[in-house]
């Protein structure tokens, strides 16, 4: 059956998103999606968690931060360190049972690996609705998926709610995490997107600010 499915979602597991366990789940159904990945910076337990709370397909992920970019694992059963070479980062992953995706290639500030990608890799996330310029950015991955002959994802790298799905991905797989990895893996996908929409990442960015200024006053109080 065809999935559409956003690889890339951040909930508040991460330090940088704001987006808890309903706001993921009613955003995502809202934009008629059959599920995501929950890719949180460095950590699987928000993945596991909301994994437990919802009837949403949850693909569980980790993003790691590698010492030349970022890369994500899907579908891993144990965390993998950050701040290991790409190369050593993807035997990590691979040896979590998990597919390797090089995310945001090109994106400028995003912490991409660029040309560094190599067959080494699962799959490369060619669509990314963050990225900026988004133009340049998938065109770029486009062609090193192209030239390494990958198959390609899409996903939205959400960090605030509105964002869940403005890019994702169409799979051919039956509704479980091990299908959708080995569909992908084997090039049963395709990727679909735009960048976020500027009203959607100013929001995010006021969002962002109060929380900084929340934590700023709670740690002021605490002394």
């Amino acid at each position: 059956m065809q999935l559409k499915i956003d690889m890339h979602v951040h909930s508040h597991f991460s330090a940088d998103s704001s987006i808890s366990p309903e706001q993921l789940v009613f955003f995502a159904k809202q934009k008629g999606l059959n599920g995501v990945a929950i890719t949180d910076h460095d950590r699987l337990d928000g993945a596991r968690t909301i994994a437990k709370e919802t009837d949403l397909l949850i693909i569980p992920g980790i993003e790691v931060a590698s010492t030349h970019g970022h890369i994500v694992g899907l579908n891993v059963t144990k965390p993998v360190s950050s701040k290991l070479t790409p190369h050593e980062t993807v035997e990590k992953i691979h040896d979590a049972g998990g597919l390797a995706v090089a995310c945001h290639p090109f994106g400028l500030f995003k912490g991409g690996l660029g040309n560094l990608i190599d067959s080494r890799f699962d799959a490369v996330e060619v669509i990314n609705s963050s990225a900026i310029p988004f133009g340049y950015s998938t065109n770029r991955n486009m062609r090193i998926a192209a030239r390494l002959r990958k198959p390609c994802v899409g996903g939205s790298d959400a960090h605030y709610g509105p964002e869940i799905g403005c890019a994702f991905t169409i799979i051919e797989a039956e509704p479980n995490p091990d299908d959708v990895v080995k569909a992908i893996g084997e090039g049963l996908c395709e990727p679909f997107g735009k960048a976020t929409p500027f009203q959607i990442r100013l929001k995010r960015m006021i969002e962002n600010n109060k929380r900084r200024l929340t934590f700023a006053l709670k740690k002021q109080d605490r002394k």
